[in-house]
């Protein structure tokens, strides 16, 4: 019998851990460690929400039950942003994160909804095919031939479950969804309620309107560099804190993040990430220099169109990883560094080709000639870029 499609329910494993799941240790201990005042329906403390997701660092953290724990960082970027979008939170008001693609946006967002309701899932992913319902409610219509407008018939948008549970609600791209079903969120972020008229009766009484529980508030992220984005009216941008997400700062913790989040790619499939550490430098520092039009040198760098995000790194450091691991043949594995290179920068713009010759007759060639062994080796390779 093939073993394709076997297994069922709790026996399956998933893929990617929900946030929740994957530090419901550190959630539960959090919760114990600060018993201070919490925002209506929060199940941390804002201090905890920000040692969650920002991790107490050398610190063991010791809990009033005598427990003790390190709390890992999760999100590699400025306190005080952290800080700023937890104070947001327990104000109720709109979050709204922007940045390049690639920053981590979303997982913020998820560490946030996790930490503050204890689940990340009551998401929306904008679209321009995104609907109104898709944010408001729809209907069983099974069940609204047999019994009528119902709240039994009513089926909630994850925005509307959010309202009911006083809960945090998630949107992604909200800029891609078309300007019709972004303002479906201006009453509900102003009124906090929501009319369904066919609940209604015919004085307009009756069980009409959802109110929005205390704790409930949204989170939304928006691309920087999207195409065929739909700008947001004044009127919903009046109801966002804004907060933007740059891209890592410090090589030393780039590269680390890739690291771990490529580790952990290949652990998932059963392989060990194997890439040393140089190489692992190397490629953030290619990434780095092509995100930022200039080198750490500070030799100019004619930048691709194509995003060179941490996230897009973290994909090159994993391939690279899998190819060691599966198809390794004692070969190098900084050799597979420029192919990998390349069909990140090429999938936007076909001219970006050149853009990365020219990154490797700059920077590249200069460090080569410097003396560096490991950016020599990647000179001589650049035939491998075509």
């Amino acid at each position: 019998m093939s073993g394709y499609g076997e297994g069922t329910g709790a026996a399956r494993a998933r893929q990617v851990a929900l946030v929740e799941d994957r530090y419901a240790a550190e959630l539960e201990f959090l919760a114990a460690y600060d018993a201070g005042p919490r925002p209506p329906a929060w199940r941390l403390t804002p201090r905890a929400v920000v040692l969650f997701v920002c991790g107490s660092g050398d610190e063991e953290l010791v809990a009033p039950d005598g427990r003790r724990m390190a709390v890992a960082r999760k999100f590699v970027g400025d306190r005080a942003l952290v800080e700023r979008c937890v104070v947001t939170l327990a104000g109720e008001r709109g979050l709204l994160l922007v940045g390049e693609p690639g920053t981590a946006k979303s997982m913020l967002s998820e560490l946030l909804a996790a930490a503050v309701c204890g689940t990340s899932t009551l998401t929306v992913q904008g679209t321009a095919g995104t609907t109104e319902d898709q944010l408001r409610y729809g209907w069983n219509y099974a069940m609204l031939l047999a019994k009528g407008p119902s709240r039994e018939a009513l089926v909630p948008s994850p925005v509307l479950t959010a309202m009911n549970r006083g809960a945090v609600a998630r949107v992604e791209e909200i800029t891609r969804c078309l300007p019709e079903v972004q303002d479906a969120l201006v009453s509900l972020l102003s009124e906090r309620r929501l009319a369904v008229p066919e609940l209604a009766d015919g004085d307009g009484d009756g069980d009409g309107t959802v109110h929005a529980a205390p704790g409930f508030t949204l989170i939304a992220t928006a691309n920087l560099r999207d195409r065929g984005v739909s700008e947001m009216s004044a009127a919903l941008k009046r109801r966002f804190n804004f907060e933007t997400v740059g891209p890592i700062g410090d090589l030393a913790e780039e590269t680390a993040l890739v690291r771990r989040q490529a580790t952990a790619a290949l652990a998932r499939g059963g392989a060990e990430f194997a890439v040393d550490d140089a190489v692992l430098e190397a490629l953030v520092t290619a990434f780095r220099d092509l995100r930022s039009g200039r080198s750490a040198e500070g030799w100019e760098v004619e930048r691709p169109s194509t995003v060179m995000s941490t996230a897009e790194a973290v994909q090159v450091a994993a391939s690279m990883g899998l190819n060691a691991a599966y198809l390794g043949d004692g070969r190098d594995v900084l050799r597979t560094l420029p192919g990998h290179l390349l069909g990140t920068v090429r999938k936007d713009d076909p001219a970006d080709h050149a853009r990365l010759l020219g990154y490797w007759d700059g920077p590249v060639r200069r460090r080569a000639e410097s003396g560096a062994a490991l950016w020599r080796t990647l000179w001589d390779l650049r035939d491998e870029l075509g």
